[in-house]
Protein backbone atom coordinates (compact mmCIF):
# COMPACT_ATOMS: atom_id res chain seq x y z
CA UNK A 1 0.00 0.00 0.00
CA UNK A 2 1.62 3.79 -1.49
CA UNK A 3 -1.15 5.37 0.62
CA UNK A 4 -2.10 8.91 -0.46
CA UNK A 5 -5.57 10.93 -1.02
CA UNK A 6 -8.46 8.39 -1.72
CA UNK A 7 -11.75 10.07 -1.46
CA UNK A 8 -14.07 7.04 -2.27
CA UNK A 9 -14.24 5.36 0.96
CA UNK A 10 -15.00 1.88 -0.35
CA UNK A 11 -12.36 1.83 -2.28
CA UNK A 12 -9.75 3.36 0.27
CA UNK A 13 -11.07 0.96 2.50
CA UNK A 14 -10.83 -2.32 0.28
CA UNK A 15 -7.48 -1.27 -1.59
CA UNK A 16 -5.84 -0.93 2.15
CA UNK A 17 -6.31 -4.29 2.56
CA UNK A 18 -4.69 -5.97 -0.17
CA UNK A 19 -1.83 -8.33 0.71
CA UNK A 20 0.77 -9.43 -1.49
CA UNK A 21 -0.19 -11.56 -4.26
CA UNK A 22 -3.86 -11.04 -4.09
CA UNK A 23 -5.73 -10.48 -6.97
CA UNK A 24 -8.34 -7.34 -7.91
CA UNK A 25 -10.44 -6.81 -11.01
CA UNK A 26 -10.94 -3.32 -12.96
CA UNK A 27 -13.78 -4.31 -15.12
CA UNK A 28 -15.73 -2.19 -17.64
CA UNK A 29 -19.43 -1.83 -17.73
CA UNK A 30 -20.70 -4.87 -18.82
CA UNK A 31 -18.09 -7.55 -17.37
CA UNK A 32 -20.26 -10.20 -15.47
CA UNK A 33 -19.24 -9.75 -12.05
CA UNK A 34 -20.29 -13.19 -10.02
CA UNK A 35 -22.96 -13.11 -7.41
CA UNK A 36 -21.58 -12.91 -3.91
CA UNK A 37 -18.57 -10.87 -5.24
CA UNK A 38 -17.23 -7.79 -3.50
CA UNK A 39 -18.15 -5.34 -6.04
CA UNK A 40 -17.29 -1.78 -5.70
CA UNK A 41 -19.54 0.09 -8.74
CA UNK A 42 -17.91 3.23 -9.93
CA UNK A 43 -19.95 3.23 -13.05
CA UNK A 44 -22.48 6.14 -13.25
CA UNK A 45 -23.33 6.36 -16.86
CA UNK A 46 -21.18 4.89 -20.21
CA UNK A 47 -17.85 6.09 -20.24
CA UNK A 48 -18.23 7.83 -16.62
CA UNK A 49 -16.02 6.44 -14.91
CA UNK A 50 -13.71 5.75 -16.98
CA UNK A 51 -11.76 2.47 -16.88
CA UNK A 52 -8.18 4.49 -17.42
CA UNK A 53 -8.97 6.54 -14.38
CA UNK A 54 -9.75 3.71 -11.99
CA UNK A 55 -5.86 1.81 -13.08
CA UNK A 56 -4.28 5.34 -12.51
CA UNK A 57 -6.26 5.51 -8.86
CA UNK A 58 -5.02 2.13 -8.55
CA UNK A 59 -1.61 2.46 -9.31
CA UNK A 60 -1.38 5.36 -7.06
CA UNK A 61 -2.52 3.93 -3.97
CA UNK A 62 -0.87 0.45 -4.49
CA UNK A 63 1.58 -1.52 -6.08
CA UNK A 64 1.17 -4.26 -8.73
CA UNK A 65 3.38 -6.52 -9.86
CA UNK A 66 1.33 -7.84 -12.66
CA UNK A 67 -1.88 -6.87 -15.05
CA UNK A 68 -3.51 -9.50 -16.61
CA UNK A 69 -5.83 -8.89 -19.40
CA UNK A 70 -7.01 -10.71 -22.90
CA UNK A 71 -4.63 -10.49 -25.59
CA UNK A 72 -6.81 -9.08 -27.98
CA UNK A 73 -6.05 -5.44 -26.11
CA UNK A 74 -2.93 -5.36 -27.71
CA UNK A 75 -4.21 -6.09 -31.61
CA UNK A 76 -7.64 -5.11 -31.50
CA UNK A 77 -7.25 -2.11 -29.21
CA UNK A 78 -4.35 -0.44 -29.75
CA UNK A 79 -5.01 2.85 -28.70
CA UNK A 80 -6.10 1.54 -25.08
CA UNK A 81 -3.18 -1.10 -24.90
CA UNK A 82 -1.15 2.44 -25.44
CA UNK A 83 -2.82 3.96 -22.94
CA UNK A 84 -2.49 1.18 -20.06
CA UNK A 85 1.21 1.03 -21.25
CA UNK A 86 1.34 4.60 -20.38
CA UNK A 87 -0.58 4.17 -17.03
CA UNK A 88 1.81 1.22 -15.88
CA UNK A 89 5.11 2.75 -16.81
CA UNK A 90 7.54 3.00 -14.09
CA UNK A 91 5.42 1.32 -12.19
CA UNK A 92 7.52 -2.04 -12.21
CA UNK A 93 4.85 -4.27 -13.44
CA UNK A 94 4.64 -6.51 -16.27
CA UNK A 95 1.89 -7.75 -18.42
CA UNK A 96 0.30 -11.17 -18.67
CA UNK A 97 -2.60 -12.35 -20.97
CA UNK A 98 -5.77 -14.86 -20.46
CA UNK A 99 -8.65 -14.83 -22.76
CA UNK A 100 -12.08 -12.86 -21.74
CA UNK A 101 -13.36 -16.34 -21.10
CA UNK A 102 -10.42 -16.90 -18.12
CA UNK A 103 -11.07 -13.37 -17.15
CA UNK A 104 -14.55 -14.23 -16.61
CA UNK A 105 -14.87 -18.20 -14.96
CA UNK A 106 -11.19 -18.05 -13.71
CA UNK A 107 -9.92 -14.59 -12.45
CA UNK A 108 -13.25 -12.56 -11.42
CA UNK A 109 -14.34 -15.44 -8.59
CA UNK A 110 -10.60 -15.60 -7.25
CA UNK A 111 -10.44 -11.60 -7.27
CA UNK A 112 -10.49 -10.10 -3.65
CA UNK A 113 -12.87 -7.45 -4.90
CA UNK A 114 -14.14 -6.28 -8.45
CA UNK A 115 -14.02 -2.29 -9.22
CA UNK A 116 -16.49 -1.84 -12.24
CA UNK A 117 -16.04 1.49 -14.22
CA UNK A 118 -18.43 2.58 -16.48
CA UNK A 119 -16.37 2.32 -19.75
CA UNK A 120 -18.58 0.60 -22.47
CA UNK A 121 -15.44 -0.52 -25.03
CA UNK A 122 -13.91 -3.75 -25.56
CA UNK A 123 -11.31 -5.58 -23.50
CA UNK A 124 -10.83 -3.01 -21.07
CA UNK A 125 -10.91 -6.05 -18.47
CA UNK A 126 -7.63 -6.42 -15.72
CA UNK A 127 -6.27 -8.76 -13.27
CA UNK A 128 -4.10 -6.72 -11.11
CA UNK A 129 -1.97 -9.06 -8.75
CA UNK A 130 -1.03 -6.59 -5.55
CA UNK A 131 2.87 -6.56 -4.55
CA UNK A 132 4.55 -5.12 -1.81
CA UNK A 133 7.36 -2.11 -1.79
CA UNK A 134 9.89 -3.52 -3.56
CA UNK A 135 12.15 -1.18 -1.70
CA UNK A 136 10.78 -1.58 1.78
CA UNK A 137 11.13 -5.17 1.74
CA UNK A 138 14.45 -6.65 2.05
CA UNK A 139 15.85 -3.45 3.31
CA UNK A 140 17.38 -4.89 6.32
CA UNK A 141 21.17 -5.35 6.36
CA UNK A 142 22.21 -8.92 5.87
CA UNK A 143 19.11 -9.87 4.33
CA UNK A 144 19.11 -11.24 0.89
CA UNK A 145 16.69 -9.65 -1.61
CA UNK A 146 14.84 -12.12 -3.82
CA UNK A 147 15.63 -11.95 -7.83
CA UNK A 148 11.70 -10.85 -8.41
CA UNK A 149 12.21 -8.07 -6.05
CA UNK A 150 15.96 -6.79 -7.64
CA UNK A 151 13.84 -6.80 -11.15
CA UNK A 152 10.59 -5.37 -9.87
CA UNK A 153 13.05 -2.24 -8.43
CA UNK A 154 15.17 -1.82 -11.45
CA UNK A 155 11.57 -1.47 -13.72
CA UNK A 156 10.59 0.94 -11.39
CA UNK A 157 14.30 2.80 -11.27
CA UNK A 158 14.75 2.67 -14.95
CA UNK A 159 10.47 3.53 -15.91
CA UNK A 160 10.42 0.58 -18.04
CA UNK A 161 7.23 0.52 -20.32
CA UNK A 162 5.66 -2.96 -20.14
CA UNK A 163 5.11 -4.71 -22.83
CA UNK A 164 3.86 -8.02 -23.98
CA UNK A 165 6.24 -10.27 -25.60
Amino acid sequence: MKGGALLHPELAQALATLGHTDTILVTDAGFPIPAGAHRIDLGLRPGLVDVRDVLRVVIDQVYVEEAVFAPELKSHHPTLYREVQAIFTGSGATFGTASHELLCSDYAPRAKFVIRSGSFEPWANFSLVASTDPFAWFADEGVEILPAYVERRQRIQRGDVPDLA
